[in-house]
């Protein structure tokens, strides 16, 4: 053939490697920066977590109280009372139970401090407070 290259039987000895190893610190580079973004805007309290992550999280309760101060254990509403005689089951039931607590933010802050106090006083040392995840805030909100 014209203009073809010329045969050449010399084996590859090596591989280079430089072009594999940029692109995996780039990507390094990009993982560490946005890890940073994600851990920022959590809340910081003792979150549940979990051994595997196809499994799940056995002793998770769920405890929310509304704008009008309606209290709900796992989707249903109960009293107060009712509430601690649920906690104290759960924890029968389990006795590393955690609590997920979600509270409406136009509410008291004593009231919301009221009901960690009492989801505390029953036994449950470990609970997440359960909060929705805003862009930023508005000067209102501040």
């Amino acid at each position: 053939m014209a203009g073809g290259a010329a045969e050449n039987d010399d084996e590859i000895t090596g591989i280079n490697v430089t072009p594999l190893v940029d692109i995996v610190l780039v990507l390094l580079i990009i993982f560490m920066v946005t890890a940073n973004f994600i851990v920022r805007e959590t809340v910081e309290v003792d979150l549940p977590r979990a051994a595997n992550g196809g499994e799940t999280v056995q002793g998770l309760v769920n405890v929310v109280l509304d704008k009008e101060g309606k209290l709900f254990f796992d989707g249903t509403e109960v009293s107060e009372d009712a509430l601690s005689k649920k906690i104290i089951e759960a924890l029968a039931k389990d006795k590393d139970t955690r609590a997920i607590i979600s509270a409406d933010q136009s509410l008291p802050y004593g009231q919301v401090m009221h009901l960690i106090d009492v989801v505390k006083g029953q036994g449950i040392a470990k609970f997440a407070l359960n909060i929705q995840k805003d862009a930023a805030p508005t000067p209102a909100q501040l």
